[in-house]
């Protein structure tokens, strides 16, 4: 078997195709809660905090010099997208916590087949007569 037709059905395997859906909406999704944390979000936390700008927070650790930019560590930036994180993941914790849920209830329903109705008298006596006869043979 060649390596291109093992790709070809590896690559078209329902998982792989999933996969790729959830990578490409978890992408969209990461924009979406980026955009809420920076722009909704960390401005009215940095007011509360007197005005700061999280992604201007930087300690600098050599000024800057002729034709030489100054020597930054910019922890702000850092702060910003560990919230970014943290938030993003609690969503998608959440999400998959409910789908789970629903992925629950669904088998519930499903697993639980009716009970089989009881044998009714004339089949229980029947069954004790064969029972009986079994023995005196």
């Amino acid at each position: 078997m060649s390596v291109l037709k093992e790709f070809k059905e590896f690559a078209m395997r329902g998982n792989v195709i999933d996969m790729a859906v959830g990578i490409i909406i978890g992408g969209a999704f990461g924009k979406i809660i980026a955009s809420f944390v920076s722009d909704v979000l960390m401005p009215p936390i940095g007011l509360l905090l007197g005005g700061v700008n999280f992604t201007d927070l930087k300690l600098t650790m050599k000024e800057a010099q002729e034709g030489v930019e100054a020597v930054t560590l910019n922890y702000g930036n850092f702060l910003q997208v560990t919230v970014d994180f943290l938030i993003i993941a609690f969503a998608i914790f959440m999400f998959i916590k409910a789908m789970n849920k629903l992925t629950k209830k669904k088998e519930e329903v499903v697993e639980a087949p009716p009970a089989p109705p009881a044998p009714s008298k004339e089949e229980v006596l029947l069954t004790e007569i064969r029972d009986l006869l079994k023995k005196a043979k």
